[in-house]
């Protein structure tokens, strides 16, 4: 048996990377997945792999900035396969980038929408769901960025670092309804929205990630979708308000890299915009 035999699951963001993953990871262990994303091709890509593994998915066009784009993903959930048991609140970009000072109020409040302000959205309509079956799990991906400050990501570390006071409060709302909320802090993790941006793509991306925490690799989308898995199986049903941190290391303190490559002004969109 899957550990996720029978459950309905909406992820955001699963197109590529984590979400990609992690979608791939929940189909194989039994889920039936709603796979979100702007990325049309990238998310039936991921569809076609669910089925391949014999698993259930569809795929639903998302902006995670949309109420109404969130709203819909829960409601096709249902629709389609009658309940849900999880959301993963993952999708997410590197947003405004550059020296504070810099930073474009425009910028600031785009990075919010999409880092913070779907996650509260997730939270928001899939909690009705999830108490109609009697519980479930939220997972939302957060950063060891939320956890301390980065230098020209302050946008991001910002919305980060909120997106766990967050499942907290969430966690302290909702654990009387067996609703469990928790996210996930991942360290250097080479995805497109990492390597499309790197001039040698995915193997000079690798080279460079592997030295930047004491466990000397970089991050795979597979590491998070290990612990999206756990967070969302009966396994974790006494863990909630917590921030699961997967990050080689990284958080240590021990992380041996600069972000001089974003010290000017600008704005990390979604990585299938980006070449990958």
């Amino acid at each position: 048996m899957g550990k996720l035999d029978g459950k309905v699951a909406v992820i955001t963001g699963a197109a590529s990377g984590m979400g990609r993953a992690s979608a791939i990871r929940f189909a194989r262990e039994g889920a039936a997945v709603i796979v979100t994303d702007l990325n049309e091709e990238g998310g039936s890509g991921t569809v076609a792999e669910c089925k391949t593994l014999g698993g259930k998915a569809v795929f639903q066009r998302v902006d995670v900035s949309s109420e109404a784009d969130i709203k819909g993903a829960v409601d096709r959930a249902v629709k389609e396969f009658g309940r849900l048991d999880i959301m993963f609140n993952n999708a997410g970009l590197g947003g405004a980038t550059g020296p504070l000072e810099k930073v474009t109020r425009e910028n600031w409040d785009r990075t919010m929408a999409i880092l913070l302000g779907a996650v509260f959205l997730g939270i928001k309509y899939s909690v009705p769901e999830l108490r109609k079956v009697g519980g479930g799990s939220i997972i939302s991906t957060s950063s060891v960025g939320g956890l301390r400050g980065s230098g020209y990501l302050a946008a991001y570390c910002a919305a980060k670092a909120a997106v766990i006071n967050l499942t907290q409060s969430a966690a302290i709302e909702y654990g009387h309804d067996h609703i469990r909320v928790n996210c996930i802090c991942p360290g250097g993790v080479n995805t497109p929205l990492i390597y499309a941006g790197s001039k040698g793509g995915y193997e000079e991306a690798e080279k460079n990630m592997a030295r930047m925490q004491p466990i000397p690799r970089a991050g795979r989308p597979e590491d998070i979708a290990n612990m999206a898995l756990f967070l969302a199986s009966d396994e974790a049903e006494w863990i909630t308000g917590t921030a699961m941190v997967v990050d080689g290391g990284m958080n240590t303190g021990n992380a041996r890299f600069r972000l001089s490559n974003l010290a000017n002004a600008g704005f990390s969109g979604p990585s299938y915009t980006r070449g990958s």
